[in-house]
């Protein structure tokens, strides 16, 4: 049925194998588990050894297993080059390219890419070199975002600095005072140009030849605390949407089709962007799942996600369905989170998750491991849940979400409060000149 429009009848039973740096796909893995289908996973990290036990099968050399898979699914950049080597072998997999991780990991390759494709970028300047990046905002004072580039940890995106000053005094700062800490976490980083507007990405699933529809909007809450305070933790937070093809993704994702095509590319692929007035300016690529952002897609898709992905690997046309209206997800953590303390997260490993109701619906595995019907906090990050929402309205979401909140029991646990709230706000200003996006 390879190239046939997908009917969403369901396939038989499947087997997949996932595979992963550190512990990210167990809520997809244990989703596609529940639907019937065989499971296994592979986790290198060893501080993440123990999560996932209980939920799903942990096997300690995945390449084993590559043969007893119908599907491999790759969940992180960094695999690209073996991924591409199992098609060629005719293997069914979800995950990166060679082209696709060059994408995400060289911020310098990306934006390169995005100007040759023929979208709009914001000036930026890539260094190897803090002392020749202070010499440059000394001499070009501006406003700038501080980028780090190249593979590096989860923890460690997290170093991204916002300038806020317009001669750039506060990143020039910033940069000089941690420089021997950040040459060992970033050796390559980029300063782009500050933009004023709201932040917004749109991705779509990819299945070798061409997008999946309907794309997916978002728009991310990556500082810790409400109000957009604090430290950038990645996501604490999403508010999204389905739609057909719109201005946004015709003006940036929907031009890569081709060079994604060519690189066997299969998975879930987005662009962050500042939209404001005077145009988009897309920023980065997410070349693979995002986190929280899959789990939160998983509230709004109503499709069988085994059978989905299976299709997806396949390269066949898929009608996927999905909600209308709105989902939205809300990371529920505990120290040490967003940082790296072992002494502190032996406070709070192993402790039991308690559902003051037995009702886990849009309650998504961050790491979290079973033990005796138990759920318990695993691993060291303090990134423990994931809880969505759905609803016609923004408001509607987030009160789904919240109340699911209101459920849970565990020491210490905390999450923004504020996610969707200006939602509405958010929508109204989220315009091109005179086109308005269709919500």
């Amino acid at each position: 049925m390879n190239g046939q429009n997908g009917n969403n009848n369901l396939t038989a039973p499947k087997k997949f194998l996932f595979v992963s740096w550190e512990s990210l796909s167990g809520d997809v893995a244990v989703q596609i588990k529940k639907e019937g289908n065989e499971v296994k996973i592979y986790v290198k990290s060893e501080t993440d050894k123990d999560v996932y036990d209980g939920f799903l099968e942990k096997v300690d050399d995945y390449k084993k297993f590559i043969d007893w898979a119908d599907v491999v699914v790759f969940d992180d950049v960094g695999f690209g080059k073996e991924a591409d080597e199992l098609r060629k072998n005719g293997k069914l997999v979800v995950g990166g390219s060679e082209y696709t991780d060059k994408l995400e990991e060289s911020r310098e390759f990306g934006q390169a890419e995005m100007k040759r494709m023929g979208m709009i970028i914001l000036p930026h300047w890539d260094f190897s070199d803090y002392d020749s990046a202070l010499k440059f905002i000394e001499e070009n004072p501006g406003r700038y975002v501080y980028k780090p580039s190249g593979f590096i940890t989860s923890e460690a995106k997290g170093i991204l600095f916002l300038g806020k000053d317009e001669d750039g005094k506060d990143i020039h700062e910033i940069l000089k005072s941690n420089k021997s800490v950040l040459e060992k976490r970033a050796k390559q980083f980029q300063l782009q140009k500050f933009a004023q507007g709201v932040e917004v990405a749109v991705g779509a699933f990819f299945n070798g030849k061409d997008f999946i529809f309907p794309i997916n909007v978002n728009f991310e809450h990556k500082k810790l605390f409400p109000g957009d305070i604090g430290p950038f933790t990645g996501e604490m937070g999403t508010l999204m949407y389905w739609s057909g093809p719109n201005t946004i993704f015709r003006t940036t994702l929907e031009k890569m089709k081709e060079e994604i095509k060519k690189s066997g590319y299969v998975g879930y692929i987005d662009i962050n962007c500042i939209a404001n007035g005077r145009g988009i300016y897309p920023l980065e690529f997410t070349c693979r799942f995002g986190y929280p952002h899959i789990s939160i897609a998983m509230e709004g898709i109503t499709s069988q996600l085994g059978d989905f992905l299976y299709n997806l690997a396949a390269g066949n046309n898929y009608d996927l369905k999905t909600k209308k209206g709105f989902q939205l997800g809300v990371c529920c953590v505990t120290p040490p989170f967003p940082y790296y303390d072992k002494a502190e997260m032996a406070i709070y490993k192993d402790l039991s998750i308690i559902f003051k109701k037995p009702n886990t619906d849009g309650v998504h595995l961050g790491d979290v491991k079973l033990i005796n019907g138990n759920w318990t906090v695993a691993g060291e990050s303090g990134y423990t849940l994931v809880v969505t929402g759905s609803g016609t309205t923004v408001e509607d979401a987030r009160k789904q979400a919240y109340i699911r909140i209101e459920n849970i029991l565990l020491q210490n646990m905390f999450y923004r409060t504020d996610i969707g709230l200006n939602g509405l706000k958010i929508l109204i200003n989220f315009k091109l000149g005179d086109t308005y996006i269709k919500f």
